[in-house]
């Protein structure tokens, strides 16, 4: 099989599985005060010092949780209760309309359940969240919004957003910023000082599933989600998962590191990969913005196809993609990315992502060029268009 869905998850680093299964032969409790306790306290304490020391921040506010899900929620709703509590007018959550489900559902929880007022911020046709459009969110009842969430590079189609300025944005007007950076860490530069709360996750970048963790600012308060023990600043109780957390630092040290690297080389593969496409298929869009994007996506609508089909017609002949529509009680629903963007129906459902990473190499271009013609061709037929 050919895989090109490293944005869904990519696979292990070997140095991060030859780490996990190191670290799974010890036995302990980090929370327990004897030596086995100590020792796996120690694992913890050494991966959150090398997780700080390469993505650039403070060890005690690397929070370890299960994964990207966790973290948004955490950030989101810990901030939101927090500034809520100590001023009840501040009920604004400002996000953008494409965010990952993790940050919309989240947003649209606190709206139903806490009496939040959330604003799902427009994008442009690119999938940009612009600094006019905060500015324009802002200019009246600023002093009313409890939290700015906003990703730092779009999962769908690979828009890199203007961080820098968002956030400097939000600072203007004492809004605490927070920003899922699951996709972008690795990828690009991302730089945790310039926001107060970063999610990233393991095994978006080359560690395992279920680990994961939340930059959370020592000046940033936070409500707890969840109650027990009181590990991680008693923001996050839990017992901590040592060997998956020794191998996450292990993934994003070797993942960062190895960036530059990695990344112009990936954007190679991925720019021959558009333009093959576009030769192979002259009608194909290419969505998100076509300079300023993650380096290993590559996200089309093809008209005429469904995008539900065509991935299976791939699928078959023997690569593996993403769709970029959502599945929701069996009914496909169009792409809310795209249909954000500025997109029709037909559009967003016509979508797939392609997307490289660590792995990836130019015989997987090949065999997706190979097998992508004879695949859109019988999407067509079977739709009539």
């Amino acid at each position: 099989m050919t895989y090109l869905d490293h944005a869904a998850t990519t696979p292990m680093l070997p140095e991060a599985r030859d780490a996990l299964v190191a670290a799974l032969g010890e036995h302990g409790n980090p929370s327990s005060l004897h030596a086995s306790g100590r020792r796996a306290r120690r694992a913890v304490e050494e991966s959150r010092e090398r997780i700080a020391a390469a993505i650039g921040c403070r060890p005690s506010e690397v929070i370890f949780t299960s994964g990207g899900t966790e973290s948004d929620n955490l950030a989101v709703k810990g901030i939101f209760w927090s500034r809520r509590d100590a001023d009840p007018a501040r009920t604004r959550v400002l996000t953008s309309a494409i965010e990952h489900h993790a940050i919309l559902d989240t947003v649209e929880w606190l709206t139903e359940h806490e009496r939040a007022a959330g604003e799902f911020l427009p994008v442009d046709a690119y999938g940009r969240l612009t600094v006019d459009t905060l500015q324009g969110a802002l200019a009246e009842r600023a002093d009313r919004v409890a939290v700015i969430s906003v990703q730092w590079a779009n999962n769908e189609v690979g828009t890199v957003q203007p961080i820098p300025e968002l956030a400097e944005l939000a600072h203007q007007h004492g809004i605490p910023f927070h920003t899922d950076a699951v996709q972008a860490v690795a990828q690009v530069a991302v730089d945790p000082t310039l926001v107060d709360a970063l999610t990233l996750t393991g095994h978006k970048l080359g560690g395992p599933v279920g680990v994961g963790a939340l930059v959370l600012g020592r000046q940033v308060a936070a409500t707890p989600v969840q109650h027990g023990g009181g590990q991680e600043r008693d923001v996050r109780s839990g017992t901590l998962d040592t060997a998956g957390i020794v191998s996450f630092s292990v993934a994003v040290d070797a993942a960062v590191r190895s960036q530059p690297e990695r990344t112009a080389r990936v954007r190679a593969l991925r720019d021959d990969l558009i333009a093959r496409v576009r030769d192979l298929v002259p009608d194909a869009i290419l969505n998100g913005d076509p300079t300023d994007r993650l380096p290993g996506n590559a996200h089309f609508s093809f008209p005429g196809c469904e995008g539900d089909a065509l991935l299976m017609l791939l699928d078959a002949a023997g690569v593996e993609c993403s769709t970029g529509s959502a599945c929701s009680a069996g009914v496909a629903e169009p792409s809310h990315v795209l249909v954000a963007m500025g997109a029709d129906p037909a559009r967003a459902r016509s979508s797939l992502r392609f997307s490289l990473g660590h792995t990836s190499v130019p015989a997987d271009v090949d065999a997706l060029v190979k097998a992508l013609p004879g695949a859109v061709e019988r999407s067509r037929r079977a739709t009539g268009g």
